[in-house]
C-alpha cells in the first residue's frame, strides 16, 4: 500500500506552461489512493482547463478566494484543514516570490499561510528565471520556512532554451509527496545535508570478457539516494554496474571496479555530512587481469589458477579520512548476522551498521523487498520485510533519530518519532 493511500492532497496549479501536464499528475496521484482537490491561480486556466481537472480529480476546481458559496463557511480555512499535503506544481517565479514574502493575495497563497499541512513546491519556469539570484533566494526562504522544494529537471524548454526549469515527471513528484509523509523532524535533519551513497556491485576483471562480481542489484542504495534527495539532501550516488537510472536531482558517478569506486569516493568526499556505504564491494581482485581472452584448452583436465589480491576497504578508508561525517555501513550476512554486524561496526569504527540476511531469497539480493536490523551504540532496531523503497524511508528516519545531533552539530532533536 502506498503512503499516499487515503491522504488528502491539495494540488496548486499556477500559470506556467507546464500546467498542461497536471491532468496526468492528478490521475497518477489518484492511482496511489490519494484524494485530490485542485486549486488554480487566476491565469492557470490559460494552460489547462478547470473542466479537465474536475473530470480527472472528481472534485470541483477551486480558484476564487471570494466565492460566496464556499466562503459562507470559511471555505479557505476548511480546505487548509482538509489537506494532509499541499503540492504546488508548477510553481512559477511569481508564486515562489509571493510565498517567500508571505503574501495572501489569492486562494492558493492564502491556503499556504493558513495550513499546518506539509507544503511541497515544484518550481518550473525558464531556466534564466530559475537561476536568477532573486528566485534562488526565494527558494532558500521557502526551505527555511520548512517547505520542501523539488529541484526541476534539466532539458529543452518550451522557449527553446536548455537548462534547469522543467517540471519533473509525475513519478518524481509522487515520490516527493510519498517521502514527505515521513516524520517532520527527520526531514529537518536531512534538509540540505551533503550525502554520499555507494550502491550496487563491483566487477573485477579476469580478462576482457570475464569478471568476478556478486548478486547485488543496487536497488536498496538507489532507494536511499532517491529518498534522501526527495527530503532535500544534496545526494552524490557512486553506482556500480547495473544500478538503474536515478532522478536528475542526484549527482551520479558510475564505476566498474572496487578500485574505481575507492578513487571516486575520495575525489568527492570533501564536505560530505553523511556517508552510507551500501555497495557490495568485491573483497578481492585478480592481481593481473589478462589482456586477451583466456582460451579454453583442449585437455579436459586443464585448469586456470587465479591469483587474487585484497581490494581496499572503502568504508574503512572513509572512517580513517580526515573528514568529519557520520558513516553508516551495510553488512550482507548469511549466518549469525547480528554478531557479525556488531563486530564489523566496532572493527571499522562505524557510527551505525545495517545488516540483512542474504541467505533468505525473499529479501536482499535480486528481491524487491528487504528486512534489516539497524545497529548503533545506543540502539538496535529491526525492520520487518517490506519494499526497499519503504525500507529506505525507515532507515533514513532511524539515522535522523539516532545520529541527528551529530549530523547537525548538536542542533537536531534526539526524540524524532519513527
Amino acid at each position: 500500500m502506498s503512503r499516499l493511500t487515503g491522504q488528502n492532497i491539495l494540488l496548486g496549479i499556477t500559470a506556467g506552461v507546464a500546467a498542461y501536464k497536471t491532468p496526468a499528475l492528478v490521475r497518477a496521484l489518484r492511482a496511489q489512493g490519494a484524494d485530490i482537490i485542485v486549486v488554480m491561480s487566476a491565469n492557470a486556466h490559460k494552460f489547462v482547463t478547470p473542466t479537465a481537472l474536475q473530470a480527472v480529480s472528481g472534485h470541483p476546481v477551486r480558484n476564487d478566494l471570494w466565492d460566496p458559496n464556499a466562503e459562507a463557511s470559511m471555505g479557505h480555512i476548511e480546505l487548509a484543514r482538509w489537506a494532509d499535503q499541499i503540492l504546488i506544481a508548477p510553481a512559477t517565479a511569481n508564486c515562489v516570490a509571493a510565498l517567500a514574502q508571505g503574501q495572501a493575495y489569492d486562494l492558493l497563497t492564502t491556503l499556504c499561510l493558513a495550513t499546518d499541512a506539509r507544503v511541497v513546491v515544484a518550481p518550473a519556469m525558464n531556466q534564466r528565471m530559475y537561476l536568477h539570484p532573486a528566485t534562488q533566494h526565494n527558494l532558500d526562504v521557502l526551505k527555511r520556512f520548512g517547505y520542501q522544494v523539488i529541484d526541476p529537471d534539466h532539458g529543452e524548454q518550451a522557449c527553446g532554451e536548455f537548462g534547469p526549469g522543467r517540471l519533473p515527471d509525475p513519478s518524481n513528484l509522487i515520490e516527493a509527496l510519498d517521502r514527505s509523509a515521513l516524520d517532520p523532524q527527520a526531514m529537518t535533519v536531512l534538509q540540505d545535508l551533503n550525502v554520499m551513497i555507494t550502491a550496487g556491485p563491483t566487477r573485477e576483471a579476469i580478462d576482457p570478457v570475464r569478471f568476478i562480481s556478486n548478486h547485488s542489484s543496487g536497488a536498496q542504495g538507489l532507494s536511499l539516494a532517491e529518498v534522501a534527495a526527495a527530503a532535500g539532501a544534496r545526494v552524490t550516488l557512486i553506482a556500480g554496474p547495473g544500478v538503474p537510472a536515478c532522478n536528475a536531482a542526484i549527482t551520479r558517478h558510475d564505476v566498474i571496479s572496487a578500485m574505481d569506486m575507492h578513487t571516486i569516493v575520495h575525489e568527492h568526499l570533501a564536505g560530505i555530512d553523511l556517508f552510507i556505504g551500501v555497495a557490495a564491494v568485491a573483497d578481492y581482485r585478480v592481481a593481473q587481469a589478462a589482456e586477451q581472452k583466456i582460451k579454453k584448452q583442449a585437455s579436459s583436465d586443464e585448469h586456470v589458477d587465479l591469483h587474487l589480491i585484497e581490494n581496499p576497504d572503502i568504508i574503512a578508508s572513509v572512517v580513517d579520512s580526515n573528514h568529519e561525517m557520520v558513516v553508516v555501513g551495510f553488512a550482507a550476512e548469511t549466518h549469525d548476522t547480528l554478531n557479525h554486524a556488531r563486530e564489523k561496526r566496532l572493527r571499522k569504527g562505524l557510527d551505525a551498521i545495517v545488516v540483512n540476511d542474504v541467505s533468505d531469497s525473499t529479501i536482499g539480493f535480486n528481491s524487491p523487498d528487504n528486512a534489516t536490523t539497524f545497529i548503533c551504540d545506543s540502539d538496535e532496531v529491526s525492520f520487518e520485510r517490506q519494499s526497499k523503497k519503504e525500507m529506505a524511508k525507515k532507515l533514513l528516519q532511524q539515522i535522523a533519530k539516532t545520529l541527528g545531533a551529530k549530523l547537525t552539530g548538536g542542533k537536531a532533536a534526539q526524540n524524532t518519532t519513527v
